[in-house]
């Protein structure tokens, strides 16, 4: 039997990413969107209002990036998502973290964290259905302690995901099959 229930932001699992830019006097602004996506093959998009510090600063900077939250990294995650860089002028520089420029966009990767999409923006959109930020993905840098034979090894980043049932963090780590391959089975 099923059950109806009141929640209507129900896909689970949320990823949890650190988004990333500069202020305008050049410190880091840091937010948690769990609402964010690949919109396609190189394209990232965030449901992010324009009332965030982190989109008026990524329309003024013309970049952003987007950083994978890890178990090891929830309190920090989890504040960044909590306080606002409207309300907090120094709030990355209260999380502890550190930060490396980017080499490729005018935004800061956060060092902690395991994997960093760079990205350009490339427009808002503000309609009734409007998505947010959109940006195209132009480099990709990984920790090399997260690893494997020179690929991302997913049981080692420790990603974590937001559920929108109960408000908790999950840890993704367990592979449980093979994509393209495993359905296969039934053809």
């Amino acid at each position: 039997m099923r059950k109806n229930i009141k929640t209507t932001e129900a896909i689970f699992p949320m990823p949890v990413l650190m988004i990333a830019t500069y202020n305008e006097d050049n410190t880091v602004d840091v937010m948690n969107a769990a609402w964010g996506m690949m919109l396609e093959r190189d394209y990232v998009v965030l449901n992010l209002t324009e009332t965030h510090k982190t989109v008026k600063n990524i329309k003024e900077r013309k970049a952003f990036t987007v950083n994978i939250a890890d178990a090891n990294h929830v309190v920090e995650a989890d504040y960044f998502g909590v306080v606002s860089g409207n309300n907090t002028p120094n709030k990355f520089e209260k999380s502890g973290l550190t930060t490396t420029k980017s080499e490729v966009v005018d935004a800061p990767i956060v060092n902690e964290f395991p994997i960093c999409m760079e990205c350009e923006f490339v427009e808002y959109q503000d309609n009734e259905f409007g998505c947010g930020v959109v940006g195209k993905v132009v480099n990709v840098t990984a920790d090399e302690k997260v690893m494997t034979n020179d690929q991302v090894d997913i049981t080692k980043v420790n990603a974590i995901a937001f559920d929108p049932y109960t408000h908790g963090y999950y840890k993704v780590t367990e592979r449980v099959g093979e994509a393209f391959k495993d359905g296969l089975k039934l053809k």
